[in-house]
């Protein structure tokens, strides 16, 4: 009889976040009223650019480039990095699993600092490795002396480090990121988030590591369009990769991983990087906002944030509750209710008037406590 792999008998699926338009048909609520701040996706979408060369695609009955050629050229202008140590990705996504998937041999370890982003874990299993996690302390910063005993004990192949994190939204320190790469292992630091970080400039650039990955032979750096471009719905990535590592992923890389769209899309927003960073930029003044504002609900505990979102520690209430109140109102959020995030939710940053009706549920909560 014709069976799957016994490893998958108890393998968790990811849990990924719905669309609008399976969102409206659940809850008989037009798309045009519903506000969507549970997938720190981009509010004001994708330049007016993008929109324009979509409209007029010349070559889709064609194969994309399965280098994506014109794309990572542009890219190594964006980033200073060398197009040699570039490679693009249906969303960084495809990265992740890529890599893994060239490093692992099977029970090989990879280190995790959960609560963290669930792909690390997932293609990690996917990819018939072994998960070690290392949880964060309380304030969500890395416990660097059992990080550094793990590394000792297990001898991982990778690392993952997000900067910013999600869900939290916190940087890891410079010695953090440091003591990880005086190890022996792949260093992956996610930077998805990177854009939005307050003291990274126009658009992360300043606090960005991906032209470290010049100088050190275990560091990767992930980055995406999906947020800070608004193309989250094309997924587009794209990775700076030591040359060792590179030659091998073009090897195991799909030949055609990049759709036209996805790639026409991206080049066009790097064609409108000032108009793309005025978003940004809306986006950051908008957190502070939305930070103070939550401050101001009773039994609500925000988290300061560098990215675009904000966790909250839910009081006196449970966050189940007010992610499914908040529903009624057409008002979508993330929840949590694990081990490491008892009674968390997580609100993207979205418009002002996606605030206000936030704001308006949430008080409406607060009086019927």
């Amino acid at each position: 009889m014709l069976s799957p792999s016994p490893r998958f008998n108890d393998f968790p699926p990811y849990t990924p976040i719905e669309p609008f338009e399976v969102l409206s048909a659940r809850m008989g609520i037009p798309m045009e009223r519903i506000v969507k701040l549970d997938a720190n996706e981009n509010p004001y979408g994708p330049s007016p650019k993008v929109s324009k060369v979509l409209a007029s695609l010349p070559f889709v009955h064609i194969y994309p480039d399965p280098e994506s050629r014109a794309l990572r050229e542009r890219l190594a202008e964006f980033t200073g990095v060398p197009v040699e140590n570039l490679m693009a990705g249906a969303g960084a996504d495809e990265l992740i699993d890529l890599i893994l998937r060239v490093m692992l041999e099977p029970g090989d370890c990879v280190l995790n600092f959960p609560p963290t982003f669930g792909m690390y874990a997932f293609d990690t299993r996917l990819n018939a490795g072994q998960v070690v996690e290392i949880p964060r302390r309380a304030d969500f910063s890395l416990d660097l002396e059992r990080v550094l005993d793990a590394v000792r004990r297990y001898r991982p192949k990778v690392i993952f480090l997000t900067a910013p994190n999600n869900p939290d939204g916190q940087l890891p320190l410079p010695e953090e990121v440091e003591a990880l790469l005086s190890t022996d292992a792949l260093v992956v630091m996610d930077e998805a988030y990177v854009e939005f970080t307050s003291a990274g400039g126009r658009l992360g650039e300043r606090l960005s590591r991906i032209r470290q990955v010049l100088e050190r032979d275990n560091l990767v750096v992930l980055r995406t369009f999906s947020k800070w471009a608004g193309l989250a719905g094309l997924r587009v990535g794209y990775g700076a990769f030591p040359g060792w590592l590179l030659s091998v992923l073009w090897k195991a890389k799909q030949p055609y991983n990049v759709n036209v769209a996805a790639n026409a899309a991206a080049l066009a927003s790097l064609q409108d990087l000032e108009g793309l960073a005025q978003n940004v930029e809306k986006i950051r003044q908008q957190r502070q906002e939305l930070f103070e504002q939550l401050c101001a609900v009773s039994f609500l505990k925000p988290i300061p944030s560098e990215a675009n979102f904000i966790l909250c520690k839910v009081e006196g209430k449970e966050a189940r509750a007010v992610k499914q109140a908040l529903m009624q109102e057409g008002i979508f959020i993330r929840y949590y209710d694990t081990p490491l995030l008892r009674n968390y939710i997580r609100i993207s940053v979205g418009r002002p008037q996606d605030h206000q009706a936030l704001m308006d549920a949430l008080r409406n909560l607060e009086r019927e406590a």
